[in-house]
């Protein structure tokens, strides 16, 4: 997200159901993260939802910065596959 010490917001609506990464500036300063999949982009305001099923609403004057970021590998299932004699 960062380009020679500088932010860069790469995400647009076109981006709705792609996963994401996305910075926003707090009230008090300082920045936090949220990695997700972006359901909806309406009016100037992001939902994002996370992996553990919560919709995060991000006011997009508030992004410092974003990305599109590779989905999420499947997980395997159990260990390895059962030996045979």
């Amino acid at each position: 997200m960062h380009m020679g010490g500088r932010l860069v917001h790469r995400i647009t609506p076109e981006d709705v159901g792609r996963r994401v990464s996305v910075r926003t500036t707090l009230p008090g300063g300082g920045f936090t993260d949220i990695v997700g999949v972006v359901e909806s982009w309406d009016g100037g305001v992001i939902t994002v939802r996370r992996r553990d099923g919560s919709a995060v609403e991000v006011e997009e004057s508030a992004v410092a910065a974003s990305r599109v970021v590779p989905p999420v590998p499947p997980r395997r299932r159990g260990g390895p596959p059962p030996r045979t004699a």
